[in-house]
């Protein structure tokens, strides 16, 4: 393939066409990523289309248009005839010229290697997740395949040394690129048009402890709801806000209604919009078993939310523990309580440890870091 770029520059001034492929555009963490880094991406030397497959989860669509990608969706309603879309995606590929495809996720980054085998085109794949999670097909599928790609991103670092642990093998290179978020988006600055207190019932003096989640197994929204009836025995004036929808959505909601939580636990169901609900929030409760770097918790802890987590996953190198929010250990969530009555009763502890979490993604996780450090990836492998 010829070289599009040269000294990291686009040749003759015409954007490099680059291709992301992923399994949904539904809201979740690597899906929401895809719009934000577009909105940041130099359009000068990178042109962006994207492929995704269930059609039914889309509520990134508009959001990629909106900052200039393209999307097109080769619909597929299981994992196996993802697969049997490579040879549409391999022609896509051709007739749009792209020059980098880049994967998310397992299913997704196996039909990109097809892709790229079939095209001769550089394959790039961000691992957002730890091997051991995944289900045995997923996991030997990925690992079958791994070294037909040309470079593999990882979130975390602990997320790399899952792969390390896994793949045992010097290719393809592995590093890490932290998740980011837009800090000027998500800021405690944001005037919301919406008063989520004032809508909610919820009085503007009290607590209010939240979450933004998917409701699936690993996010332990069960657990989650125990910690909140068993906090507001203890501080009755407490609220807690769950904003986020899923498959367990039954399940949780009997779990509520057997807790009888009703009356200070509010759901509010998927919104595309999140801001309004952290700005209602103090503290950011997470109860994952596991968990790669998560977009919901960067956001929570830019807009000043003091962070309350499980210590799963790749969570540590983002909170530390007393410094800017609390860890507990994953195996022992109900130390939650114990952790956050001491805080219920000390406000201004809460708000330090907002502001410090709030200056840790500032310095160390924003979006213009992440993309930067992606650029120079896709420069890299251009080259």
């Amino acid at each position: 393939m010829n070289s599009l770029l040269k000294n990291g520059t686009a040749v003759n001034n015409k954007p490099i066409p680059v291709l992301h492929i992923i399994k949904s555009l539904g809201r979740g963490g690597a899906e929401v990523l895809l719009p934000e880094t577009l909105s940041i991406h130099d359009k000068k030397k990178y042109e962006f289309h994207y492929i995704y497959f269930i059609p039914w989860k889309f509520q990134m669509v508009e959001e990629i248009q909106k900052h200039g990608g393209r999307v097109t969706c080769f619909s597929a309603n299981n994992n196996f005839k993802i697969i049997l879309q490579a040879r549409k995606v391999a022609a896509y590929v051709k007739e749009h010229h792209i020059q980098l495809i880049h994967c998310h996720l397992p299913w997704a980054g196996f039909v990109g290697r097809i892709v790229g085998k079939m095209t001769g085109v550089p394959v790039v794949y961000t691992e957002h997740n730890k091997w051991e999670r995944y289900h045995k097909l997923t996991y030997y599928l990925n690992k079958i395949s791994f070294n037909v790609q040309d470079r593999v991103i990882a979130v975390s670092e602990d997320v790399a040394n899952s792969i390390r642990k896994h793949h045992h093998s010097e290719r393809p290179v592995i590093q890490v690129v932290s998740n980011g978020i837009n800090v000027e988006k998500y800021a405690s600055s944001y005037e919301a048009a919406r008063d989520i207190r004032k809508e909610l019932n919820i009085a503007p003096d009290a607590t209010v402890i939240g979450t933004v989640s998917v409701f699936r197994k690993q996010k332990r929204l069960d657990i989650w709801l125990e910690l909140a009836k068993a906090l507001h025995d203890k501080h009755p004036k407490t609220h807690f806000i769950i904003v986020g929808d899923g498959i367990l959505k039954n399940e949780i909601h009997e779990k509520s209604e057997s807790l009888q939580t009703q009356g200070y636990v509010h759901f509010v169901g998927l919104q595309t919009e999140t801001r309004p609900y952290l700005q209602a929030m103090n503290i950011f409760m997470m109860s994952s078993e596991f968990e790669g770097l998560p977009i919901a918790l960067l956001e929570a802890m830019s807009m000043g939310c003091m962070p309350a987590c499980t210590a799963a996953g790749g969570i540590p190198e983002l909170v530390k523990d007393n410094i800017n929010g609390i860890l507990v250990p994953v195996d022992e969530p109900g130390k939650m309580v114990e952790r956050l009555d001491d805080f219920l009763q000390q406000p201004e502890q809460v708000k330090a440890l907002g502001n410090a979490a709030r200056k840790t993604v500032t310095e160390s996780f924003s979006m213009q870091k992440m993309v930067n450090e992606l650029e120079t990836i896709y420069t890299d492998l251009l080259n």
